[in-house]
């Protein structure tokens, strides 16, 4: 198991990375920071540009990682992902948010795949 949260974050943006490429998506930019704030992964899917939220959890203490993803963390990808749309204008694709939450440890997890996760 990572040793602290950022690492264990790490590990879990890695899996989701790994979970995506198997899905056909191509990426596109990982840790994209704009807005005082990061993107996890952006990816492409066919002909859409996908903002990815990457939550990963390993107890039901604070609730499942689905949870953590607040109405201020939205609003902030919202600024984010304009921001990187302003800085790559000539995609010219259709754009969403997706989510990924690995649940569990590097020996047994789960990934919950969320597309469409929530809506601009």
């Amino acid at each position: 198991m990572p040793k602290n949260k950022k690492a264990f974050g790490d590990w879990g943006e890695s899996i989701a990375e790994k979970h995506l490429i198997e899905k056909g998506f191509t990426i596109l930019a990982t840790k994209y920071r704009a807005e005082r704030g990061e993107i996890d992964i952006i990816a492409q899917d066919k002909d859409c540009v996908v903002f990815v939220e990457v939550k990963t959890g390993n107890s039901d203490k604070f609730g499942p990682p689905e949870d953590r993803i607040s109405q201020s963390k939205r609003r902030q990808l919202y600024k984010i992902a304009n921001a990187y749309i302003q800085e790559n204008p000539d995609q010219g694709m259709d754009y969403r948010v997706d989510a990924v939450i690995v649940d569990g440890t590097p020996k047994k997890y789960e990934i919950r795949y969320y597309k469409n996760a929530f809506y601009f």
